[in-house]
């Protein structure tokens, strides 16, 4: 059984995993569009096109979600969806061409493997020709593959973090998912036991700790839904999705981190009670969490 975000009819998922360089970017295809929006809780984000998924503005609708590592040198690779998506004639219509439409955020993985080497346009143009429906590859793939967790005493001691996906269903036969790529500054725990899972290493003999570095850090994701909902309501979920990342995650959402979430309706179904997504929404993403770095897998 498909238990990723895959699992939604016309969303696609394809990584591009650069593994020498320690970079990777993550594309999440809705080509016949969805409704989307954004919420970001940390305090360093790197983000493309998020202004247009305020409840308020126009554009209600995305042909794709990007998520890339290479800090905001990795936006570049959206370039590439962009012109994936132009050539098969997927876009906002205006009346001169179809637009597509594709925000994206970044994590800091410069530290890992080079820095001279990050996501660009035939990164992203890549993993959209690697896109499919099949249960999405976790761990260090695609925008996990140069992640890290767990720097509470700097970045010496971090630890392998990753990408993860996980999905929940809904009462009516519908679902709810998740992906997240996971490069955060706090500890990995268990939810559902308090435990922590991955932990934060202190430096050996009498080396002081360093402090979290401003900016090397960020967990970025999508939560996804099959059933119909307004871009307000879409933002309800994302916010709500949040909470998982403070299950899983400890401390989060700090001065250090980007945390961003995007929550996608695909409106296959019905409509749907938007507390009810949000609620499993948080789950997903808890669960996602646990998955990038190799629990419940």
């Amino acid at each position: 059984m498909n238990d990723t975000i895959t699992c939604l009819a016309g969303l696609w998922v394809g990584h591009d995993t650069q593994v020498e360089a320690a970079t990777g970017c993550t594309v999440v295809l809705t080509p016949e569009g969805a409704t989307a929006a954004v919420d970001v809780r940390g305090a360093a984000p790197g983000t493309r096109e998020t202004d247009l998924l305020r409840p308020e503005n126009l554009v209600d609708q995305v042909h794709a979600i990007l998520l890339t590592g290479g800090s905001a040198f990795g936006l570049a690779a959206a370039d590439g969806v962009m012109r994936w998506l132009y050539e098969r004639g997927y876009g906002f219509v205006t009346p001169w061409a179809r637009v597509p439409i594709v925000p994206a955020a970044v994590l800091f993985d410069l530290n890992e493997g080079r820095a001279d080497v990050w996501p660009d346009a035939a990164a992203g143009y890549r993993a959209c020709q690697a896109a499919g429906d099949a249960p999405v590859p976790q761990g260090r793939v695609g925008a996990g593959t140069g992640a890290t967790v767990a720097k509470l005493y700097g970045p010496a001691g971090a630890q392998p973090g990753g990408l993860g996906s996980a999905a929940l269903p809904l009462p009516d036969g519908g679902w709810v998912a998740a992906l997240v790529a996971v490069n955060a500054v706090g500890e990995i725990v268990d939810p559902a036991t308090g435990r922590v899972v991955v932990a934060a290493v202190p430096p050996a003999g009498d080396v002081p700790p360093s402090a979290p570095a401003v900016g090397q850090n960020t967990t970025i994701g999508v939560v996804a839904t099959d059933r119909a909902l307004s871009k307000a309501q879409c933002l309800r979920v994302a916010q709500m999705a949040h909470d998982g990342l403070a299950r899983a995650i400890r401390p989060s959402h700090t001065l250090y981190d980007g945390d961003t979430l995007f929550a996608l309706s695909t409106g296959r179904g019905p409509a749907a009670d938007p507390n009810l997504v949000g609620i499993l929404a948080a789950e997903a993403v808890a669960r996602a969490v646990l998955r990038a770095v190799g629990i419940g897998v």
